[in-house]
Parts: C-alpha cells; sequence; structure tokens
C-alpha cells in the first residue's frame, strides 16, 4: 500500500468527524507531486474549512471540495464531480474512495414502527444508493489502475442493535455491496475495505444517546462518554493507516478498530 504514490483521493462526508479526519490524515501522507484529494459533503463552509486545514499541512496539493445533498444525489452529479476533480491528468498511480458519508436514522422507533415507506426511500437513498452509484462511477473512471475502496462500516452492519434498526439494515446492506465488489474485482488491482471504526464521539453518537428509545442504549453511550472510553476520530484514523500499511486484510474484509489480527 503505497500512499506516495500520484494519488486521487475521495471522501465523502468530509465536512466534519471521522470524513473530515481520514481526509486530514490521508493527506499527509499522500506527498507526490500531481496528487487530488476531494472532498465531498453537504456543508460548503465546514468543506472550506477542512481544505484550509490540509493545504495548511500539505501546501502543495491539489484540494478540491463538492457541496452535494445525498438524498437526491444522482449519477450523473457523481460523474460531473469525479470528473471535474480529475481534471485533465489522467496519470494517477492509484485511486482512492472513502465511503463514509452516512445517517443514523430515527432511534426513536422500533423495527415494527419503521414501515414509512418515503422516509425508507430517503433513508436509503442517502446511504445506500448514492454510495452504490458513486461507487459505480468511481470504478469506471479509475479502471486500469490499483484503486483502495474503503467503506465505513460499523459493528451494526454484522450485529443487531436496539433502537437502530434503520442504521442496522442500510449498513448491512451497504456492506454487503461492497464485499460482492471484492468477490468479483480481482485484487490487487481493488482492494477493498469495510473498516469499522468503533464508537466515536461524534454527532452521530450524541444523536442516538438523546434519541434512543432503549434506556440500555441511552446508558451504554452516556457511560462511554462520560467515562471519555469513546475513542475520538483521530484515534481511529490513525488506526485505518496502520491496517492499511500492514495490509494483512483480505479484500472485502470487515476490519473493526479492535481487530488486534490486522
Amino acid at each position: 500500500m503505497n500512499l506516495k504514490q500520484r494519488t486521487f483521493l475521495l471522501v465523502t462526508g468530509a465536512s466534519r468527524g471521522i470524513g473530515r479526519e481520514f481526509a486530514h490524515q490521508l493527506s499527509g501522507q499522500i506527498k507526490a507531486k500531481g496528487s487530488v484529494v476531494a472532498l465531498l459533503g453537504r456543508n460548503q463552509a465546514l468543506l472550506e474549512e477542512a481544505k484550509t486545514q490540509i493545504l495548511n499541512s500539505e501546501p502543495n496539493l491539489a484540494v478540491h471540495t463538492y457541496s452535494l445533498e445525498l438524498s437526491t444525489a444522482r449519477t450523473e452529479d457523481f460523474t460531473k464531480i469525479l470528473e471535474t476533480a480529475r481534471g485533465g491528468n489522467g496519470d494517477f498511480e492509484r485511486a482512492i474512495v472513502i465511503h463514509n458519508a452516512g445517517t443514523v436514522g430515527d432511534t426513536s422507533k422500533r423495527a415494527k414502527e419503521i414501515g414509512d415507506t418515503l422516509f425508507l426511500q430517503q433513508y436509503y437513498h442517502i446511504n445506500v444508493f448514492s454510495a452504490i452509484a458513486l461507487n459505480c462511477e468511481f470504478m469506471r473512471l479509475f479502471q486500469g489502475i490499483p484503486k483502495l475502496v474503503v467503506n465505513l462500516s460499523t459493528l451494526a452492519a454484522i450485529a443487531p442493535i436496539s433502537s437502530m434498526a434503520h442504521y442496522c439494515t442500510v449498513k448491512a446492506a451497504r456492506e454487503m455491496y461492497f464485499r460482492v465488489l471484492a468477490t468479483e474485482e480481482a485484487a490487487p488491482e481493488t482492494l477493498v475495505l469495510n473498516y469499522a471504526p468503533g464508537v466515536i464521539d461524534t454527532q452521530m453518537t450524541v444523536q442516538v444517546q438523546r434519541e434512543a428509545h432503549d434506556p440500555a442504549i441511552v446508558a451504554m453511550f452516556r457511560e462511554q462518554r462520560e467515562g471519555k472510553t469513546m475513542l475520538t476520530p483521530a484515534q481511529t484514523t490513525a488506526r485505518f493507516i496502520q491496517v492499511l500499511e500492514a495490509q494483512k486484510f483480505k479484500s472485502g474484509d470487515h476490519v473493526d478498530y479492535r481487530d488486534e489480527t490486522y
């Protein structure tokens, strides 16, 4: 995993939290002249802050920001973003996409209560359909060079968690898509990683703690936050880079922050 090559890096959900930290730390690893970093998110002002943070550390990188609402995003939106960010540079030695963007859903409802099909359509569009559409365009536009495809996964993708029926189902669907991708595409040209970053002190876990219907889940998140045992975005990103550098995982693997095997 040579991150010193001329690299195209796209990070979704890059305006805050884990996505912003991934973009920042990975940019510090990508130093080759001609490398490009593309930041995709909802909040343009926060994306510009993330861009400035990167350029303060790595002034020679080309950094682009793109604001997009994933609930209505279409394939042609992703095509335009990728083509614009890539520009006329067809000389990349590696392309990386970090599928980080996502939402937790309504944790106040039990599984038997989430039957609103309009809400489900929008929720799945944000969390599953948009990631698949973006990935298809990424694979098409960067065919012929080594690609790293990273899906920000979670324990909720492989284990049921009370209060999180929305989140568990989209994360499971998304991870299975990337596992199929890994099965169909030959490594090392395409390397797929489902990375579960652990429980992070972010807006998402604050929302779960505030809204979850299950008192046990609320208590767990509160105790971890108050006890300062939740991970920071910087901690889990540093661990992610260690996983990449060691490269002990097989394409498509689910790797958790706490997995010592990797």
